[in-house]
């Protein structure tokens, strides 16, 4: 009798631990993870499972309003995961420029209590599978994970364990202020929205067993200032062990260091005294709209001797960074020249004036002969200013040091009717093709076609194998050599793929020591 009791409690001590960590038990399986258990969701194809709104670590409200993220608050019973947390406090989304509501976060919810992730894993309770985590863009005021393009079902349906995570931006993610600084133990302040991603990472590491994931496998990916993030994140030490590959999409930071600890504090001083409060306890109950209307230009990572102990470009220099395998690139139209284009004349004149002696030189590569030539010359200065000379740099820097980096163009003008056919190969055009989710574009707006379709296939298997292995080539896929200072190599992403030399290598040089000159 004995023997049988004992044999019902293992048998029931495995089933509950099978139903905590094989999502093939039930349709819709029941995870533990820090904080308690959750219940996912199976797609309608029954192939990939997902669970939302999972909370990394505890609301960021109150008391916690500019502090690191704290450990989550636990919960009794089954947590459903089936809806996206809410994304952090910003302005209403609302579609400008090249992008339209798909590219954006949903209208609601939207609050500070935002530090939530999210995970899609194929149904198949393999262990042991590549993980990825998706930081969105937005330019470090705005964004988050709910957006449809960034769906992970497809890349999960390749073999890969797809997160995706939330992190406070604008004055909630990157405020500094000197009695910040003094409570914080480290003597920092201000880099939280690094902090939350890095809370995001080791949340990984401690749980995405439970979904079939490698914690040694994961690659960090990103666009616009998610690449930014990427960035630091390679550069930061407190990010060490926690990835072993990285993704930029679009976005890093070299040629002018990102804000001094200094500056960010007087910064924060200036907001808080705006705004009428003397402590941080009256900076900590004021609501979230006032501080997000009186400190809208306060973005952005900070040299804070922590998180960052230096320049980005210094971290690099001195191979400080964490040691890391990297796939990165840029588009050709992303430049993002807001407002009327001068002509050629005005155009010259600006040039002459803000690049002095260099200016010649900078003409050259980037003319204004015509007035139709000087308005391309902006938006392509404009691209390689904030993008191409950032990216390349990174990527130069990567091969000199002989770490593995390969590099890619996006090239395609992505098909579209009315002012959205004005944008070609627009800034976040890539992000919906490399996770093949053209299904969330808006067909009506920017009607595809197959190419794209082919276009997309291909790109999202060379990033699943990036993802896997570290190299993005694969069967039946033209190849993609790795990118080679003095070959400079890279991959052309269009209707034809191809490799090639990168074209403009000579102007990218240029211009990053004209913008690394004080």
């Amino acid at each position: 009798m004995k023997q049988a009791i004992a044999a019902l409690c293992l048998t029931g001590t495995i089933l509950t631990s099978l139903l905590a960590v094989s999502p093939s038990i039930k349709n819709e399986p029941v995870v533990q993870v820090t904080g308690g258990r959750i219940e996912g969701v199976l797609n309608r194809a029954g192939d990939v499972y997902s669970y939302k709104g999972i909370p990394f670590a505890a609301p960021p409200v109150g008391a916690r309003r500019w502090k690191a993220p704290q450990p989550v608050v636990p919960w009794s019973g089954v947590r459903r995961a089936d809806a996206f947390g809410p994304s952090p406090v910003q302005g209403a989304p609302s579609p400008f420029g090249p992008w339209s509501a798909e590219y954006l976060i949903p209208k609601t919810p939207i609050s500070e209590d935002c530090l939530y992730l999210n995970v899609w894993t194929g149904k198949q309770a393999t262990r042991k599978k590549p993980v990825l985590v998706w930081i969105y863009g937005g330019g470090f005021g705005s964004g988050g994970s709910g957006a449809p393009i960034y769906d992970g079902e497809a890349t999960a349906r390749n073999g890969i364990v797809f997160v995706s995570v939330n992190y406070r931006v604008g004055p909630f993610g990157f405020f500094a202020h000197p009695e910040l600084t003094g409570e914080s133990g480290n003597q920092a302040s201000g880099n939280y929205g690094l902090m939350d991603q890095i809370a995001a990472l080791k949340w990984v590491q401690q749980n995405i067993v439970r979904f079939g994931g490698d914690p040694a496998n994961v690659t960090i990916a990103g666009q616009s200032a998610g690449s930014m993030s990427v960035n630091c994140l390679v550069a930061s030490p407190l990010a060490s062990g926690l990835f072993t590959k990285a993704i930029a999409q679009s976005g890093a930071r070299f040629a002018t260091p990102y804000p001094s600890l200094r500056e960010a504090e007087d910064d924060g001083k200036k907001t808080a005294r705006a705004l009428g409060a003397s402590t941080l306890a009256d900076l900590r109950a004021l609501p979230a709209e006032a501080l997000l209307k009186q400190a809208q230009a306060m973005r952005g990572p900070i040299i804070d001797g922590y998180v960052l102990p230096a320049s980005i470009a210094q971290l690099f220099a001195d191979r400080r960074q964490n040691p890391v395998t990297l796939l990165t690139g840029w588009n050709e139209d992303e430049g993002l020249a807001f407002g009327p284009l001068k002509n050629a004349v005005d155009y010259t004149a600006q040039v002459n004036q803000r690049y002095g002696t260099q200016a010649e030189a900078l003409l050259r590569y980037y003319p204004a002969n015509t007035d139709a030539e000087a308005a391309q010359s902006q938006r392509n200065l404009s691209r390689d200013q904030t993008f191409g000379a950032q990216n390349y740099h990174w990527a130069v820097t990567q091969a000199q040091q002989r770490l593995p980096v390969f590099v890619y163009r996006f090239m395609r003008k992505v098909p579209a009717t009315g002012d959205y056919a004005n944008y070609g190969a627009f800034h976040t055009a890539e992000v919906p093709y490399a996770y093949d989710n053209l299904r969330f574009v808006d067909k009506q707006l920017r009607p595809l076609r197959q190419a794209d379709d082919e276009l997309a296939h291909a790109m999202a298997a060379y990033w699943a194998n990036f993802i896997k292995t570290g190299n993005p080539n694969g069967k039946g896929l033209a190849h993609w050599p790795a990118f080679t200072a003095p070959s400079d190599s890279i991959m052309q992403l269009d209707t034809v793929i191809r490799a090639r030399p990168l074209p403009d290598r000579a102007a990218l040089s240029l211009l990053f020591s004209i913008l690394q000159t004080p």
